[in-house]
């Protein structure tokens, strides 16, 4: 019987004890919540920590650490505290990010419904969080960091452009072009390009050799972006370097403007026009650069040849005669040695008879030919 009577005795004091303990952790948990409840209200980052305190005195045990609502609100708070307590003045054994990771990962995905709003607050902190230390990184030049933090924040699904962003230029940086394009490619399906990620976009492309890409990129972009200097110039390139020239002829009169002073892009205005056989406005577009720069061997060829072609179909023709001799004998005096010129002076000569000077031209052909 005495025995019996210490066995109750042992039991009754376990359930007092665990009583106790309930009792204690539910304590705990109001006053947790009474706590952060405050801090919600005047922000003061005392109550944030003196909730965190509560929430961590029944955080000890398996029983009590494995509670959804005791996760829940643990990761609210700490969320919490990894947003406004960015500088870290509050020391704890980890950095709060980490820890409210942690605790998320202690409650089931199936209970989460039944927390939605909270999720979503402790989501958006730690979005807030990671953003404010991924910037720190970048600050400090840390772009694999910055990279992982921005990462989080869009698995998060932030949805802020400014993160996607980030990471498109990180990835670009760190080399991880697919990576970069993938990120690029859902700031475009939100419709938040601006003209500078077109162009961002394009060169990654043109690095990744995928030149039809980079050209309607480039084409989009100007289409939403008309008045976009860059853009408009990148565009004329591109189509140069295609020698798409008949897409050069709408747009180069816009870039001129811009830039009418410009000896390269007035002459491949030229040279765009001419092969589009729009000759007269060819000719004033050589004549341009001419005026800019009366020893540009390349206007003046053009327009000698363009002269030249016009003699050949009408001999009869002075005007052009005149004009093709005069711009092929600058051309050949500006570069005295160029075949092209010495040439196109060749057949001048041949068509108007002049045998002595076309003897010359022939003499020194043959010189820079064997």
């Amino acid at each position: 019987m005495k025995n019996k009577n210490k066995f109750i005795s042992g039991a009754f004091g376990a359930l007092l004890i665990l009583g106790a303990n309930n009792a204690f952790a539910q304590s705990a948990y109001k006053e947790a919540g009474n706590a952060f409840a405050l801090y919600t209200q005047n922000g003061d980052i005392k109550n944030l920590d003196n909730a965190r305190k509560q929430i961590d005195n029944i955080y000890k045990t398996k029983r009590d650490s494995s509670k959804t609502k005791v996760n829940v609100l643990r990761g609210m708070i700490l969320s919490s505290l990894a947003y406004a307590d960015s500088t870290r003045t509050i020391k704890l054994n980890a950095d709060p990010i980490d820890l409210t990771y942690q605790t998320l990962n202690k409650i089931d995905k199936k209970d989460y419904d039944g927390y939605a709003g909270e999720i979503s607050y402790i989501n958006q902190n730690l979005a807030a969080a990671l953003i404010y230390r991924a910037n720190k990184f970048l600050e400090n030049k840390k772009f694999d960091e910055a990279f992982a933090d921005f990462s989080k924040v869009d698995a998060l699904d932030a949805k802020s452009g400014d993160v996607t962003y980030n990471l498109a230029l990180l990835a670009t940086k760190a080399g991880k072009l697919d990576e970069a394009v993938k990120y690029y490619g859902k700031i475009h399906e939100a419709g938040n390009m601006t003209a500078a990620q077109f162009l961002e976009l394009a060169n990654l492309y043109d690095q990744q050799t995928e030149k039809q890409k980079a050209l309607t990129t480039l084409e989009e972009g100007r289409t939403k972006y008309p008045d976009d200097k860059s853009l408009l110039f990148s565009l004329i390139d591109k189509y140069a370097k295609s020698n798409a020239f008949d897409a050069i002829v709408p747009i180069i009169e816009q870039a001129i403007k811009l830039e009418p002073e410009n000896i390269e892009l007035n002459y491949l205005a030229g040279y765009s026009n001419e092969n589009a056989n729009n000759l007269e406005i060819a000719k004033t577009y050589y004549q341009k650069v001419l005026e800019l720069d009366p020893n540009n061997y390349e206007s003046n060829l053009a327009l000698g040849l363009i002269n030249l072609n016009a003699f050949l179909k009408d001999l009869d023709n002075q005007e052009s005669q005149y004009d093709a001799q005069n711009y092929l004998l600058k051309a050949n005096e500006i570069k005295p040695y160029e075949i092209n010129a010495l040439k196109s002076l060749a057949l001048f000569y041949q068509k108007t008879g002049d045998d002595t000077q076309l003897d010359r031209v022939n003499l020194l052909l043959n010189q820079l030919t064997n």
